[in-house]
């Protein structure tokens, strides 16, 4: 007698952090910009803190591009909640970032303020970062 054949199911939680950038690896909008080394999940309040160091760096010279989005929902269950009784409520979103990745860039700086701005926010992320610029630049 056969048996039925058993299909393998293979279920995600999360997005596996392997390999590198497929897109978004190279500047588009701007001179300057800030180059994931690490891969890692970003929460939109690094992103935030890292907009507004930007921004006040810069006092309101150029312009300030974001690369990355949170779109990845993030669900937790409460402390000392027993198992079962269905998913998490919604905690916080994510953006899922690879290495190569261009997290920032700006546009319309020179390269001293363009580097100290990324600078600043680079301390505010979780993972290492390089300063990168556009090679027609020089």
């Amino acid at each position: 007698m056969l048996e039925p054949k058993r299909v393998a199911r293979r279920r995600v939680h999360r997005d596996k952090l392997k390999g590198n950038a497929q897109r978004g690896h190279t500047l588009a909008f701007g001179g300057f910009g800030l180059k994931a080394l690490e891969p890692k999940f970003i929460t939109a309040r690094q992103i935030e803190a890292c907009r507004v160091t930007i921004a006040r760096t810069l006092q309101r010279d150029g312009k300030t591009f974001i690369r990355i989005f949170p779109d990845r929902p993030i669900t937790s269950k409460p402390a000392e909640t027993r198992m079962g009784k269905g998913k998490g409520a919604l905690s916080h979103y994510i953006a899922v970032v690879k290495p190569g990745r261009i997290l920032f860039e700006i546009a319309g700086v020179s390269e001293e303020k363009a580097q100290e701005a990324l600078r600043r926010a680079s301390h505010k992320l979780p993972i290492k970062t390089k300063f990168v610029k556009r090679r027609d630049l020089g």
